[in-house]
């Protein structure tokens, strides 16, 4: 499994995303260990088809289904699916068009952070949004990370 290797082909690709979940609070700072990829998509068709085309090339599969039964990825699977969990050659990937407490892609956009790593650059959930998202989804695993992510907050603005 590479998340690297998968946001830079999201990139490569010219899929519209923002990073959202463990991935984008451990870029923060948080030192949880996260096995999946979370993002964030633009739900424009021209973009769901950029996104199906590579989950395609991923052989890209519903996580926890059964193996072998009928599963095509395409723009429409995509666009009637607001939450897609995917197993893929390349790791897990889970896909939202709305991330809960902040919004759809736009307002997730407007509250995320561009990130630079060698000749990648692709947008994450900055940490006020991370602390929506985590309040609103208020499962055990978010809510124990909210004084994580507080802190990091509180380490931030100490540093300005």
């Amino acid at each position: 499994m590479s998340l690297l290797r998968m946001i830079s082909e999201l990139v490569r690709s010219e899929v519209r995303f923002v990073l959202i979940g463990g991935l984008a609070a451990r870029l923060h700072g948080s030192p949880r260990i996260t096995e999946d990829l979370d993002v964030c998509y633009d739900v424009s068709e021209d973009n769901r088809q950029l996104l199906a085309e590579l989950l395609a090339r991923w052989h890209a599969y519903p996580r926890g289904v059964e193996p072998g039964l009928p599963f095509i990825v395409d723009a429409k699977a995509i666009e009637v699916t607001p939450v897609m969990t995917l197993t893929t050659d390349l790791g897990d990937i889970d896909l939202f068009d709305v991330v809960e407490g902040v919004g759809g892609y736009d307002q997730v956009l407007k509250a995320s952070v561009e990130v630079v790593t060698g000749d990648l650059r692709f947008h994450a959930l900055d940490l006020p949004g991370l602390l929506k998202a985590k309040r609103a989804a208020g499962r055990p695993k978010d809510l124990d990370q909210i004084p994580e992510l507080e802190a990091l907050i509180k380490l931030r603005r100490k540093r300005r």
